[in-house]
């Protein structure tokens, strides 16, 4: 029996968030003012790593080039859980702090998720609270969710650096996550006239990722074209044949495919041989991407037999579709009412039709993504601010680490009850092989 009421717990954690409210705030402003793509997070991770070393605690780092653990023992280790937070920006190259080499902006706001698992720090390190809970805690810094810059991912791949684009994807593949029970994180979205204060859960797209290469062959473009094969026109009636298929996309599928051309040919005078498209094909379920995986394979494929051209299409295994877990959501909002206000949240929202590598972690385990609406501007914009930082940053660290707490409290038997109810869709196995193709 712990000698400490949670409640009493839940306290003290918020207490030391405000406490070290300036010193949050000032790392979330930090990234944001320094954004960095996936993968080359480097300056990001140390700042982690520095608020880390001041609360004292032993981390790993290095993990998936730029992922930086902490473990946290509790009085017992009869569940794990993990709580994340993500390093990566977004490209929005207009935007008012973007990198002028990358043009990385904190247009998602991962800046605001690395401040709340900071707070969660703070909450934990030297309070006692770990000593009393019935299970462990694992603090994750994870680089590159934003599924972007392929060819230097695909590069690293090739190099023996990574095995798989996006961060989650990679730590479960290196087997970081085999230990864990659950995982929790939060993320940042705008907040609009008559929007709550934040959200316990939402639904999402999966999607695969595709490269796709057509072929022609060069000829001086006003002396001969006819000798040609014009790589360029082939990808575009491949990109039209797209555009016909999408009314036998089901509306519950919220089917979404984006393209976008990242070289078009060589010289204006010369006839395109070399042609590259990047494309996401998004959806809410597996048979849906897979059924629109293969429509716009063919009309890719019918766009290069037209012109007589070669297309080459690489598939690349993006994230999947989040699955909810209630039990959780439920501790998840409860701790919402309790920091924020009765009136302030909202269970769930409509899902929506963007994705995330949460996503592939909901697949394997309990997992909980609820949405701080403490921005401002449109997401992935050069307009995104954070607008409200007590939401996006305390409020998240205080409703993440009570949320803990609530899991692990006593024999941490709220986080055992979830994971014993809890069947994974997939195990870590059939993950990497089904779907990660390793």
């Amino acid at each position: 029996m712990a000698n400490v009421s949670v409640q009493e717990l839940k306290k003290r954690a918020c207490e030391a968030i405000d406490k070290n409210r300036d010193k949050i705030i000032a790392i979330g402003d930090s990234i944001f003012e320094e954004p960095e793509l996936g993968y080359k997070e480097f300056k990001t991770a140390e700042k982690v790593k520095k608020a880390f070393d001041e609360m004292g605690f032993k981390y790993q780092d290095s993990v998936a080039i730029t992922g930086v653990i902490a473990p946290l023992k509790g009085k017992k280790s009869l569940a794990k859980v993990s709580i994340m937070g993500e390093l990566d920006a977004v490209v929005a190259p207009e935007h008012r702090c973007a990198n002028p080499e990358t043009g990385g902006a904190h247009s998602c706001g991962h800046n605001a998720m690395i401040a709340s698992i900071v707070g969660v720090g703070y909450a934990l390190a030297g309070t006692g609270i770990m000593e009393e809970l019935g299970g462990d805690i694992s603090i994750m810094a994870v680089p590159a969710e934003e599924f972007v810059e392929i060819e230097y991912r695909n590069q690293l791949i090739e190099e023996g650096k990574i095995s798989l684009l996006g961060g989650k994807q990679e730590f479960v593949k290196l087997g970081v996550m085999d230990d864990i029970d659950i995982m929790i994180m939060q993320h940042t979205g705008v907040r609009n006239e008559g929007d709550p204060k934040a959200v316990a859960g939402g639904g999402g797209n999966g999607f695969t990722g595709k490269l796709i290469k057509y072929i022609g062959k060069a000829a001086h473009s006003g002396g001969a074209p006819h000798l040609g094969v014009n790589a360029l026109n082939a990808a575009t009636l491949g990109l039209q044949g797209i555009a016909m298929q999408r009314e036998t996309f089901k509306d519950q599928d919220h089917v979404r495919i984006h393209p976008i051309i990242t070289k078009g040919g060589d010289l204006v005078n010369v006839v395109p041989e070399d042609v590259r498209i990047e494309t996401y094909v998004r959806a809410a379920n597996l048979p849906a991407i897979e059924d629109a995986c293969m429509k716009v394979d063919r009309a890719l494929k019918a766009g290069a037999d037209a012109m007589g051209a070669e297309v080459v299409i690489k598939d690349l295994p993006g994230y999947l579709p989040p699955i909810l877990n209630d039990e959780l959501l439920d501790v998840v909002f409860a701790n919402m009412k309790d920091i924020m206000g009765e009136d302030c949240v909202q269970y769930t929202r409509p899902a929506g039709t963007g994705s995330t590598d949460q996503g592939d972690i909901s697949q394997l385990m309990p997992s909980a993504h609820p949405y701080f609406l403490g921005a401002k501007g449109v997401g992935h914009s050069s307009n995104y601010e954070i607008g409200d930082k007590e939401i996006a940053y305390i409020d998240a660290a205080k409703t993440l680490v009570t949320t803990a707490i609530d899991l692990l409290y006593g024999d941490a038997e709220k986080a055992l009850t979830i994971k014993a109810n809890h069947k994974p869709a997939l195990t870590k196995e059939e993950y990497l092989s089904k779907w990660c193709k390793l």
